[in-house]
């Protein structure tokens, strides 16, 4: 049956003209599905009962449900493990800021990418996600918490870019004006740096703001930890970032997970400063986070040394403030442990 929730408004007209149905059909379902949010077609009580029959044996709503909820006890904080129609998992962490509350979504189930100090890429990769099930970890998110979201950043589990099909569709449904209505300027998308889908998504010009994972200031560093680096290295990333400010207007944002021994040197400071000197760029420090099957560790007081001597050197930075420490908020390690469950009880 097919996914109703990823359809756009235009498709879904396309489709009332295939049926007889009067155009205006199609934005009476529309609304129901992304402002009134129903789970069922029997819900949409505007349409008559042989219309409300046919959608029901052609397509589906889709639903995520929630497997696992962890709820910071230092902060507001909420991490979720939602479980996709077909029994698979991704994570969702809302996080609670000074200007309202943001969501951290995943893309993909797994990812390929392959980032030496990253736990979504432990259990390897299963498929795309589809538009509906990256609004569903907002919908179903605003249900469970009771709170409206009002920026997003799609850094939870999987690369972007490497669904870029399904998730430009997602990004025309979520700033849909008869829709969601959310403006892409407080959406952030997040990258390991995907060359020609960088070129490409600069070309559309969304208004989103563009995050770039760099985390090495040198290509030899960078493709020891980030495999991505040695089929798009530094100096083509650096070109189509600028490509990317060139032609949007938007600041790029370069995320750098300080690791102790492997990136957090004065002299990478001085290197990352020289890589980022002709940049519009701002650089975001995190300290990276401990995941069981890796060795990588950071202290937040080294990150902060490293950004003061970044500022220094005239790069801007800032240390992420660190939001649900006490519930491991960074993606990837929820889904792992709960993957090694469900392996445990098929093997048993």
């Amino acid at each position: 049956m097919r996914d109703i929730l990823s359809l756009t408004l235009p498709e879904l007209q396309e489709i009332m003209q295939d049926i007889h149905k009067p155009k205006f059909r199609a934005s009476q379902i529309y609304h129901w599905l992304h402002v009134r949010k129903v789970t069922d077609f029997a819900q949409m009580t505007d349409l008559s009962s042989a219309l409300r029959t046919k959608l029901q044996s052609e397509f589906c709503i889709k639903r995520l449900f929630i497997a696992r909820k962890l709820a910071s006890s230092i902060d507001d904080t909420v991490k979720y493990l939602y479980t996709l129609p077909d029994g698979q998992h991704v994570e969702t962490v809302l996080m609670h800021y000074q200007h309202g509350w943001r969501l951290c979504i995943s893309t993909q189930v797994g990812c390929k990418m392959g980032c030496q100090f990253c736990a979504s890429t432990i259990a390897g990769y299963v498929r795309n996600l589809e538009a509906s099930e990256m609004l569903l970890q907002i919908d179903e998110t605003e249900r469970n918490a009771g709170v409206s979201i009002s920026g997003l950043v799609l850094m939870g589990i999987g690369e972007p870019l490497d669904n870029f099909d399904n998730v430009m569709r997602f990004l025309e449904l979520l700033s849909d004006s008869k829709g969601r209505n959310m403006s892409l300027r407080h959406v952030t998308l997040s990258t390991c740096g995907i060359v020609p889908r960088i070129r490409e998504l600069a070309e559309k010009k969304t208004g989103l703001t563009l995050a770039v994972s760099l985390h090495h200031p040198e290509n030899a560093g960078r493709s020891r930890i980030m495999p991505v680096n040695r089929r798009y290295p530094l100096a083509e990333l650096m070109e189509a970032c600028q490509y990317y400010f060139a032609l949007t207007g938007r600041r790029v944002t370069y995320e750098y997970a300080v690791m102790e021994g492997e990136n957090d040197s004065m002299k990478d400071a001085e290197k990352l400063a020289l890589l980022l000197k002709h940049q519009q760029a701002h650089v975001n420090l995190i300290p990276v986070n401990a995941v069981k099957e890796r060795s990588f560790h950071a202290d937040r007081r080294a990150a902060q040394k490293f950004m003061q001597y970044l500022e220094t050197l005239g790069i801007h930075a800032t240390v992420r403030r660190t939001l649900g420490s006490d519930i491991e908020a960074a993606c990837g390690q929820l889904r792992h442990e709960a993957d090694k469950e469900q392996k445990t009880l098929r093997e048993e």
